[in-house]
């Protein structure tokens, strides 16, 4: 991003609808837009204005609504335009244009926030959380990201950061005034302080694999034997004719995936191929697919033919899974004798019965409800586990570190890098304030 360029993008989806917005951004976006609509004055802050934007000759492209945001009351801190054009996709395309002809460059992707964050806006956690609360997929999914965008990682790490920035204050002016005798607590008191920090970090890593589920959806396996009615049962989920029912074995060769959002938990279901003796190479490719997702599978879900004796409907050795469910199909068909398992669901994909019990198991063994959640309304995304764990790594090194009584100077060290990884999580990163800190507690140079 080159600083001091006023950029300009269209911010809906390309194609034909009522209303298409284009923003712009930068210095000189109140002169671009004045030049396109060929006025001699500024637009009104915050007041939409109704304006013609016109070619180099003078003729008018689109009759839009103009409405400026005044830096720094903007979403990028900028001065910001927002023009609101009809929506057909060749208008809206010739007023981008000529924005680009007054001065304008077309936005990198991301860019817009990307200034919002270099201008203090947002911090890196809420950026992430734009994306997030466009992709959502579920009410869920909806709540983490705004969670985020309003801040929330962002305030339990920098709360995280100024516990530690105080414990570091302390150290180094234990270390560097040791004739002041600055000790306002024991070093058994600033390990338990570190202890606290590091199980607080630890409750934030612990919604890791709730943020993948709710970004990428529970990777759900469907498993069994062949014509067990795996696809019948992802049919009768989705209630759609997704996959090929037949009586035919191996019908399903390939997997099939598909997303869907079950009591408020998103699934990526993943039909497969049934687990048989192979009878040519194209089977066999397609179990060894059926073996491998299912190794990868957040939830298994077990199809088994319940018509049949379990000897002879429940497949062989399927790889462990975090979550399994054995699913009995059929059962508007007589069962056969020998089934016992109590956890065993018994569905029918043809009438319906069992399936909104298994809607419910899938959204008790997701574990997003809620009140499993408690107190962490937040799921942090594969850059905070990296940053927080490598935080709690070095954490646990100086806690280690002080109590074996070892030189403070490599406790106060270890304490620095946590600081920095938590720091990176919002991309917040100033050693400065570090100096600041000491400054206040200890009135140094008075």
């Amino acid at each position: 991003m080159a600083a001091g360029e006023t950029i300009a993008a269209l911010a809906t989806p390309g194609g034909t609808g009522a209303v298409a917005l284009i923003r712009v951004s930068g210095p000189e976006a109140g002169d671009v837009i004045a030049g396109a609509c060929r006025v001699g004055k500024a637009f009104p802050d915050r007041r939409a204005t109704l304006a013609s934007v016109r070619d180099a000759d003078g003729a008018v492209l689109d009759q839009v609504l103009v409405t400026r945001f005044a830096a720094p009351r903007s979403y990028t801190g900028e001065e910001v335009v927002e023009i609101s054009t009809h929506g057909g996709r060749l208008v809206a395309r010739r007023v981008l244009e000529r924005l680009l002809e007054c001065g304008a460059r077309v936005a990198d992707p991301g860019e817009f926030t990307e200034r919002a964050f270099l201008n203090g806006k947002l911090d890196l956690t809420q950026a992430e959380a734009v994306m997030d609360l466009i992709s959502a997929q579920s009410d869920l999914a909806l709540r983490a990201a705004h969670e985020q965008l309003e801040g929330g990682i962002g305030r339990r790490t920098e709360g995280l950061r100024q516990d530690l920035i105080e414990t570091v204050a302390q150290l180094e002016a234990w270390i560097d005034f040791p004739e002041d005798d600055i000790d306002p607590e024991s070093g058994e008191a600033l390990a338990a302080r570190m202890a606290t920090v590091r199980g607080a970090i630890e409750g934030l890593l612990s919604t890791a694999d709730q943020g993948r589920i709710l970004r990428e959806g529970l990777r759900t396996v469907i498993c069994g034997r062949p014509n067990a009615g795996k696809s019948s049962l992802l049919n009768a989920l989705l209630g759609l004719d997704r996959a090929i029912v037949s009586e035919t074995a191996g019908t399903t060769r390939d997997t099939i995936e598909e997303l869907l959002v079950v009591e408020g938990v998103p699934l990526r279901m993943i039909d497969t191929a049934g687990l048989h003796h192979a009878g040519d190479a194209i089977e066999e490719e397609g179990i060894r697919r059926t073996l491998q997702e299912a190794g990868r599978a957040d939830l298994l879900l077990v199809v088994a033919d319940a018509s049949l004796p379990p000897a002879r409907a429940l497949p062989g050795d399927v790889p462990e899974a975090p979550r399994r469910i054995l699913v009995l199909n059929k059962a508007d068909l007589p069962e056969a004798p020998g089934w016992s398992d109590p956890e065993a669901l018994r569905v029918s994909s043809v009438d319906g019965r069992g399936l909104e019990e298994l809607r419910h198991r899938i959204r008790e063994l997701a574990d997003l409800g809620e009140a499993d959640w408690g107190e962490q309304s937040v799921a942090i995304n594969a850059r905070h586990r990296d940053c927080l764990s490598r935080a709690h790594q070095s954490l646990e090194a100086a806690e280690t570190s002080l109590r074996s009584g070892d030189d403070v100077e490599i406790t106060a060290l270890s304490l620095r890098e946590s600081l920095e990884f938590l720091g990176e999580v919002a991309g917040k990163v100033d050693t400065e304030e570090i100096l600041g800190s000491i400054f206040s507690q200890f009135c140094i140079g008075k």
